[in-house]
């Protein structure tokens, strides 16, 4: 009875914590969150889901601050792991609740130190810093927004003891006016709990086993199963920025855009805070040599006109590629004082059919990669230099697209895509939803919430083309049908510009049931990696027939989201064989005979597994992480990385204008 009152205890205090952000119900297979858990947490982010959350830019009228660099971190290896809020570590100075470490913001805290607990850590984590805040700040007609672009998995903060936030799930921005808590010309001292624990009811799920046997385990003995297979990064992994906005304020500004002929159009709607009447908003557009285009004034609704309009076009398809304008919008508020916030905008239209995937009426393939934000020690962390040489390697190899496997990557990364051409199929954190359970009414009002904020951040983003929903869900469930109707649906009514809308898929085309409801058939296969392993001879076979009948049973466009074979650099061997740089490129060179065979028909899109190695859980399925990628963790190209440049610059040359290959 002590064993199982300590798993209960100890559960109950894992994920949630004292200040009654959960209840939880224990099972032997693991946990619950009761029902007022995850709908607590997120409550206290925001009070609608229409506020916005625009990317702080620096302009006449804001400020931005960022507050990276060294936290003070403790980990709570508490028994119960409760013993932060026990004592109330938020109250105090980090340091004087037990021993701290340095720890780098923005990074996973994963693998910074040699302990291998911390590694592998489960439960809350700490972090804590002060600041000042300039004096210049005071007394001014204006508001100041902590904004933490996302840490893994929930989060609670505090700023000067109180507490100002809680997020649910990874990934994505959140924030919240510290205003009234700011103190000045004394530090402020702001600390976060990030608690990585998943369970069934997460995205993306898990669950925690208890092992019981006294014989074999220890008191209490628990792991976390993941059903994604990467690692599960936790901590501050992105930025956390103090900026500024006058009292009367741009809080929000959706666009889309249209083309007709040579005239491109951009419909804007914004949202203004600070003033219950109509203020004065102009809004001008600037080209890249920052000439204005056209100028309109308004309430905040409107349609800007572009005559001889220069579009967005994809990396490759256009001499001149990922063409931005700058939308200028100046809110008027009291006493003259106006709001600035600039906004880059790609004008570019995006249209399926049942064969083709049109970007400005213009057929478009995708020549890209599944990827991962991953590298050595900074685990999931933003690394200006790792993106830059990321998108070098990405333009070398000659593709033009890759999906955001399998959650929303930075905005930073984001941003490069815009202003380099990168067409993006942007993907929530929606990977293994494998069992009944997964597809409860809980699991999908947190999923529909999570495509709320995903598009709520990306909306604007001319390299977004496409959401996806999910990958390789267990779509052949009975349940399954009515959760991605549900929501696909409801993407497609967040997102007023009307992009497509998928998910992909790992399940037979005879038993699949979500499908039906996406508008590109996105497929994930192994051929002779994961069955008929090192039958090489049976991938024409299998990818040929498995694509026509994909398509004979939606006549919708595909895309091979995934394929391809692990391969550890300088591993040899001839014949090849799996592991092999060698096996990896056989299989690469059955499937492009394949997708030749359907290019132009209705395939409309190839994308290897994976850009670079990648860390995932220890198994012994996994050497050291999983090995897939045409270059290393190190982003060093491996054979293959050679044989698809070939391959995509050839494509690239077919399909646009002749390019000399970087």
């Amino acid at each position: 009875m002590k064993i199982r009152f300590n798993r209960r205890m100890f559960t109950m205090m894992l994920l949630f914590s004292a200040l009654n952000v959960a209840a939880v119900l224990v099972m032997r297979t693991g946990f619950h969150a009761a029902a007022h858990g995850v709908e607590a947490s997120r409550s206290a982010l925001t009070s609608s889901d229409s506020e916005g959350m625009l990317f702080p830019r620096e302009s006449e009228s804001r400020e931005v601050r960022e507050l990276g660099g060294m936290w003070k971190f403790r980990a709570d290896m508490s028994s119960n792991r409760n013993a932060g809020f026990e004592q109330q570590w938020w109250t105090k100075p980090l340091e004087q609740t037990g021993p701290v470490i340095d720890m780098p913001v923005p990074a996973s805290y994963n693998d910074i130190t040699q302990d291998r607990q911390l590694r592998d850590f489960v439960g809350w984590a700490w972090y804590q810093r002060s600041f000042y805040a300039p004096t210049s700040w005071k007394n001014v007609k204006q508001r100041t927004v902590l904004r933490f672009e996302s840490a893994h998995y929930n989060t609670i903060a505090w700023l000067n003891s109180k507490e100002i936030v809680r997020h649910d799930g990874g990934h994505l921005p959140f924030e919240a006016d510290v205003s009234s808590i700011l103190s000045y010309k004394v530090p402020n001292v702001l600390t976060v709990a990030v608690n990585n624990t998943l369970t069934p009811h997460t995205i993306p799920p898990g669950t925690i086993q208890y092992m019981d046997d006294p014989d074999r385990y220890p008191p209490g003995y628990f792991v976390q199963n993941l059903q994604m297979d990467f690692f599960n990064y936790a901590g501050i992994q992105r930025p956390v920025k103090l900026y500024t906005t006058p009292s009367v304020y741009l809080d929000d500004i959706t666009i889309s855009t249209d083309v007709q002929g040579t005239t491109g159009y951009v419909n804007f709607d914004c949202v203004i805070k600070g003033n219950s009447s109509a203020v004065p908003v102009t809004v001008e557009l600037l080209d890249k040599t920052e000439e204005l285009v056209a100028r309109v004034k308004s309430s905040g609704k409107g349609q800007v006109k572009v005559n001889d309009v220069k579009l967005w076009w994809p990396f490759t398809m256009s001499s001149d590629p990922a063409y931005l304008y700058t939308l200028k919008v100046t809110v008027m508020g009291s006493a003259g004082q106006s709001d600035v916030y600039r906004l880059p905008v790609g004008i570019r239209t995006v249209k399926v059919t049942s064969t083709q995937f049109l970007i400005n009426s213009k057929p478009f393939y995708f020549r890209g990669f599944g990827r991962h934000e991953d590298s050595d020690i900074r685990g999931k962390g933003l690394d200006y230099p790792l993106i830059a040489k990321d998108f070098n390697l990405i333009k070398w190899v000659g593709a033009n697209s890759f999906r955001t496997s399998h959650y929303p990557y930075a905005e930073e990364i984001m941003d490069m895509c815009d202003q380099q051409g990168i067409v993006v199929i942007d993907e929530c954190p929606a990977v293994g939803l494998k069992t009944k359970e997964n597809f409860s009414n809980k699991t999908l009002a947190h999923h529909k919430d999570v495509m709320t904020e995903l598009v709520r951040r990306d909306k604007n983003r001319p390299s977004v083309v496409m959401w996806s929903v999910a990958n390789e869900p267990a779509s052949q469930l009975p349940e399954a049908e009515y959760y991605f109707k549900t929501v696909i649906g409801h993407t497609k009514d967040v997102d007023p510009s009307g992009r497509p809308v998928t998910f992909v898929i790992n399940q037979s085309f005879d038993t699949d049931r979500g499908g039906q409801f996406a508008d590109v058939v996105c497929l994930n296969n192994y051929y002779s990696w994961y069955h008929d392993m090192g039958h090489l001879e049976v991938i024409k076979y299998q990818a040929k027939y498995n694509l026509e009948q994909w398509y004979l049973k939606h006549h919708k466009p595909i895309i091979q989201t995934e394929y391809g074979a692990d391969a550890v650099a300088g591993l040899h061997m001839d014949p090849p064989m799996m592991f092999s740089e060698e096996y990896q490129q056989e299989v690469m060179t059955n499937y492009f005979s394949v997708f030749d065979q359907f290019r132009q028909q209705y395939l409309i899109g190839e994308m290897i597994w994976n850009f670079a190695d990648f860390m995932t859980a220890q198994s012994t399925t996994r050497v050291a992480g999983n090995k897939k990628g045409i270059f290393t963790r190190q982003r060093q190209p491996k054979t293959a990385a050679f044989l698809l440049r070939d391959r995509y610059w050839r494509l690239a040359n077919q399909t646009g204008p002749r390019n000399t290959e970087l």
